[in-house]
């Protein structure tokens, strides 16, 4: 019996440690030959000097399981290492069939404070990481499609976050990149169906060196018992979008973690207002605005977490 994704090839990116090394692990046990990218440095805000070790130590975990892989250990916010990354992908395995874009860091401070590094490297990692590397596989879709005279496979499954969705305080410059991912995604969905390639985005809650603050406070479960916020919850939906069960998933974005999946609904008109005359003035939108809002929850948004009954992460 074949194995979902026998015969393909992936790029994961970030995937030597946490999120990105599940998904590497789960792509590979379900048959496809693995590029495991990641630039390996120390510290979770990009600090540390770059290693080869988290990369090279997934690499050989899959192959002690009898699977392929290699590693790559460039920096996809560099456009021209993006480039290499999808071109070792073609020139090992013969071909470019999914792409999981992971990589990233952190550089909390609330927006008062937030320098225009801190805003600008999170930025550049999240967002032109996830661009860098879609360029460049994109391309290698198309050119495949054209020199196939239809569709070919391709699937790509970007990492966004619920501090997009529910907001975070102290996160600006990465609420910011993990919208703007969704909206990198949607996009990428449509221009790229044609070509039958496939774009999808997932928010995930896990416990990684990423977020050990956040979820300092969450119960860690008794020896022997699978953490509900361990990553190897979030590999599953990844290894499903990365197949040809998923043909029909485009465009979408998924909450997930800890035995929960939730499709997301784009967003929707909460109430409309029209004028009863030519313009709106000042005086009618205060007649129609203000007690609309005054009649809501102070607090209300619209977060993915409240909506399943979830504490936001």
């Amino acid at each position: 019996m074949s194995l979902p994704l026998e015969g393909l090839s992936a790029v994961v990116t970030g995937a030597g440690r946490g999120l990105g090394r599940a998904e590497a692990l789960e792509l590979a046990r379900l048959g496809a030959s693995v590029v495991v990218n990641d630039f390996g440095q120390s510290g979770r805000d990009g600090s540390g000097e770059a290693s080869a070790a988290p990369a090279e130590e997934v690499v050989a975990e899959i192959r002690a399981a009898g699977g392929r892989a290699v590693a790559h250990l460039g920096d996809v916010a560099d456009f021209e290492q993006a480039r290499e990354l999808v071109g070792l992908a073609v020139s090992a395995f013969g071909k470019l069939d999914v792409l999981v874009n992971n990589a990233g860091i952190l550089r909390d401070r609330m927006v008062f404070s937030m320098s225009e590094d801190e805003w600008d490297s999170v930025i550049r990692v999240h967002l032109k990481g996830h661009f860098n590397t879609t360029h460049f596989a994109s391309a290698h879709w198309r050119e495949r499609s054209k020199a196939a005279g239809g569709p070919v496979y391709g699937r790509i499954v970007n990492t966004s976050s619920e501090a997009f969705l529910g907001g975070s305080a102290g996160q600006p410059n990465y609420a910011a990149a993990k919208g703007g991912i969704v909206g990198l995604t949607t996009s990428t969905a449509l221009a790229l169906a044609k070509y039958g390639v496939t774009a999808n985005a997932i928010c995930p809650r896990a416990r990684t060196r990423m977020t050990e603050d956040v979820f300092a406070g969450f119960q860690v479960p008794e020896e022997g018992r699978l953490d509900p916020l361990a990553p190897e919850h979030v590999a599953p939906l990844v290894g499903y979008l990365a197949s040809p069960a998923s043909a029909k998933a485009n465009g979408q974005l998924f909450v997930v973690h800890g035995g929960i999946v939730a499709v997301m609904e784009r967003p929707k008109v909460a109430a409309k207002f029209d004028t009863s005359k030519e313009v709106f003035s000042f005086e009618e939108l205060d007649s129609l605005l203000s007690p609309h809002y005054e009649s809501r929850p102070a607090n209300e948004t619209f977060a993915a977490a409240e909506v399943l009954g979830l504490k936001h992460g």
